[in-house]
């Protein structure tokens, strides 16, 4: 009895230790993996300053469907074609050559998941924000889900206590959520994504929005497909500018203003707008926490030779 119950206790431990990420996961399969990712993330943002958010984004629309398994990046996976993610989720073809220089070096080792992981850091360097050490071992599914990227992916009109509870439901903290706004410093919308906030709304600068009408007609289809950038300060920059908009009612989307329209959160968005080292500080926590969320590991998955497809 005593034997089987140690048994079980070291095949338990065996689980744990399996599910655990590692930041120097790839130290001997793989040591160049990292420094192949960084190169090729920083020359894609060099060539378009963009593609940074776009990578961002692609990890954070990944782990919020089904963890963080690279689920987003399968072209049969059902999730690109989903409500917040068809016509708007960009960076695929970056993604597919970053792939092809690490196979070129590792071949089979080194997962799409993980992959996504390292350039949401790297293109966050690139554009001068913080650092992180990523956690690394994920492994990549072979399934996607459309119907769970339309529920658990946040949209553009949540209210506040909506996207409190949709980050809640994935482990974040309220701090954590108004931290990971702040990727919102970084990128652009669609016109169809901010057209409520800029004609319906009344907590928004009136300057800022008639700004934006021009290139956003009120028609419902027209110009659906404009863009503008999120923060209009330094849309190129990582820095805490967005909170400072936020002060000034200039958030770009509905959902953005949410985080400073006398609720509870209006005090986090006066912090990070003051003192960008505490936002710093919490977006590389949260992002961190975001990379662990439900990951393949182990002999789960598997590690896909091309990140558009199972293998």
């Amino acid at each position: 009895m005593a034997s089987s119950v140690s048994v079980l206790l070291l095949l338990c431990m065996a689980a744990v230790a399996a599910a655990q990420l590692s930041p120097t996961f790839y130290d001997t399969s793989c040591p160049n993996a990292l420094s192949t990712i960084k190169s090729a993330v920083t020359a894609a943002v060099n060539k378009e300053n963009r593609m940074g958010a776009s990578l961002l984004r692609l990890h954070f629309h990944d782990c919020f469907v089904q963890g963080c398994d690279a689920s987003v990046l399968l072209d049969s996976g059902g999730e690109q074609g989903a409500l917040p993610n068809a016509g708007s989720l960009r960076g695929f073809d970056v993604i597919a050559n970053i792939k092809a220089q690490v196979e070129a070096v590792c071949k089979q080792t080194v997962s799409c998941a993980d992959i996504l992981a390292v350039a949401a850091r790297d293109s966050v360097v690139a554009l001068g924000g913080p650092s992180w050490t990523v956690p690394l071992g994920r492994r990549d599914s072979t399934s996607g889900s459309a119907s769970l990227a339309n529920s658990d992916l946040p949209p553009p009109f949540f209210n506040l206590s909506e996207l409190i509870g949709a980050f809640d439901n994935k482990g974040f903290s309220v701090t954590d959520m108004v931290a990971l706004s702040g990727a919102h410093t970084i990128g652009q919308a669609q016109c169809k994504n901010f057209r409520d906030h800029i004609y319906n709304d009344t907590n928004i600068n009136q300057g800022f929005a008639s700004s934006l009408k021009a290139n956003c007609p009120r028609p419902t289809g027209s110009g659906d497909g404009n863009l503008a950038p999120l923060d209009t300060t330094t849309p190129y920059v990582f820095d805490n500018a967005y909170y400072t908009n936020l002060l000034n009612q200039k958030g770009l989307l509905h959902s953005d203003q949410e985080l400073f329209n006398g609720g509870s959160t209006d005090n986090t968005v006066r912090n990070f707008a003051s003192n960008s080292a505490a936002f710093s500080s919490a977006f590389a926590a949260a992002m961190v926490k975001m990379g662990n969320l439900s990951p393949l590991t182990g002999s789960q998955g598997q590690i896909r030779l091309v990140c558009s497809k199972a293998n």
